[in-house]
């Protein structure tokens, strides 16, 4: 039983995944093209039979079909016609004026733009979502432990890796995947606790990070392992809590209790429960200035007799939407660039082709991320909406970016290329897609 209702999640996770993001993918287009005039006879939800159609007053049919595997717009185009001639007895003579291929060249560009562009709106909604909804940490990266070649030292704080700063796992092992392959030197800024200094560590590197296991952790190249600490910053304040009736403020940065320093959150507990009083100083840096606060702690006793020493401060600030949409939009955008990136790898041999995942896999991130939470869930789909608008601009005849591509030639000529070609482009073009797709699914099974 509980094996079939994990097989009905993992497909219906992702089928929702897959249509959502084809849907919106078609959207783009569709909006576009109505919106310079061309005539769509039919957007279709889903592949297949046809379930349930309604016919809207500009004549586009809407049409639910039978499985839901992504959706299409159609459009009308001259050549069409040349080649069916019957088909335009399906149209009327307002109809028939608004083609595709009659369309000035930036108002066609547009067109075929705006199917990725969105799904990095999409992206850059479910990012805005996720980051208003979860809590700012404040976190920094900190060495764990170091190799005994390294040139690093536990306990450092890693700002930046060739002045791009980084802020979590993701950051630092995107950084590091994007000099894949690379021969030179890498500069790493580092923060020294204990001495308070900046510091760079510049190593020098000779095909970093080609063998594809070192590409699974990449931060391990580095003779290191990393964790993430939360600093020390109040997000929150009980109400009624000692450190409310003392006047701490959100956003103070806490530095010392009783002249003892505090670098992180995780070392307030310890250190108030290490007392043997419940009257302390805490020393915040609240905006440039520094004050040191008297403060009565809260005793309380849980079940097992245990006291504890309670401040009434949480930690994590809340973003506000548009703090979280200014976020959401740079994450799109550094994702989409490093997805750009990893493609070129893989072409140059730098990064493993057995990166590259099909719909098996995909569905096996759905299922999973389904099961973790809708957060997840929702950040695979962001993932994956970048991975589409991304791969849609790619030079390839078949895609979005292939028919930009075939315009530009055709505005370089000042005319379409011949039917023989073209039709030759779109062949290749379809087979290094089918290939694609068979390559992906030949990873997924020696994967799983």
């Amino acid at each position: 039983m509980n094996y079939l209702l994990d097989t009905l999640l993992y497909a219906g996770a992702f089928i929702g995944l897959l249509f959502v993001l084809v849907v919106i993918h078609e959207c783009g287009h569709y909006f576009v093209a109505r919106f310079f005039g061309v005539h769509c006879p039919r957007f279709s939800f889903g592949m297949g039979p046809v379930i349930y159609k309604k016919v809207d007053k500009h004549g586009t049919e809407f049409a639910l079909s039978a499985f839901p595997l992504g959706g299409y717009v159609s459009m009308i185009t001259q050549k069409m016609f040349e080649i069916e001639p019957e088909l335009k007895k399906e149209f009327t003579e307002e109809q028939l004026k608004k083609t595709f291929d009659t369309k000035p060249k930036l108002q066609r560009a547009a067109i075929m733009f705006a199917g990725p562009l969105a799904n990095f709106i999409l992206a850059i909604l479910i990012f805005s979502f996720i980051f208003s909804s979860t809590p700012d940490p404040k976190s920094i990266i900190v060495i764990d432990s170091v190799d005994d070649m390294s040139t690093f030292n536990q306990g450092d704080q890693i700002i930046s890796i060739d002045n791009v700063n980084v802020y979590e796992r993701k950051d630092i092992s995107l950084e590091l995947l994007s000099k894949a392959g690379m021969t030179g030197q890498i500069a790493i800024d580092v923060y020294q606790v204990n001495l308070d200094q900046k510091k760079t560590i510049t190593l020098d590197v000779d095909n970093f990070l080609t063998d594809s296991k070192q590409q699974e952790n990449p931060v391990s190249a580095l003779g290191i392992s990393i964790k993430m600490r939360s600093l020390p910053i109040i997000g929150s304040i009980m109400p009624g809590g000692a450190a409310e009736k003392a006047g701490l403020m959100v956003n103070d940065k806490i530095i010392s209790i009783n002249n003892s320093g505090i670098f992180y959150a995780s070392e307030i507990s310890p250190a108030l429960n290490g007392l043997n009083t419940n009257f302390v100083d805490i020393e915040v840096l609240r905006g440039n200035q520094t004050n040191i606060i008297p403060v009565e702690l809260n005793l309380v006793q849980n079940t097992d007799g245990i006291q504890s020493r309670l401040l009434g401060i949480q930690f994590g600030l809340k973003r506000s939407f548009f703090a979280s949409f200014i976020k959401g939009s740079k994450e799109t955008y550094n994702l989409s660039v490093k997805t750009l990136q990893f493609i070129g790898k893989m072409l140059t041999g730098n990064m493993g082709t057995e990166n590259l995942s099909g719909p098996i896999g995909i569905a096996k991130m759905a299922g999973d991320t389904a099961q973790a939470g809708i957060l997840p869930f929702l950040y695979l789909m962001a993932l994956l909406s970048i991975s589409l608008g991304v791969l849609n601009l790619l030079p390839i005849p078949a895609l979005d970016g292939g028919q930009l591509t075939l315009l530009g030639v055709e505005a370089i000529r000042g005319s379409p290329l011949p039917d023989k070609v073209e039709n030759f482009v779109y062949a290749t073009g379809t087979v290094m897609i089918i290939f694609l797709m068979v390559f992906a699914v030949f990873n997924d099974v020696a994967r799983f």
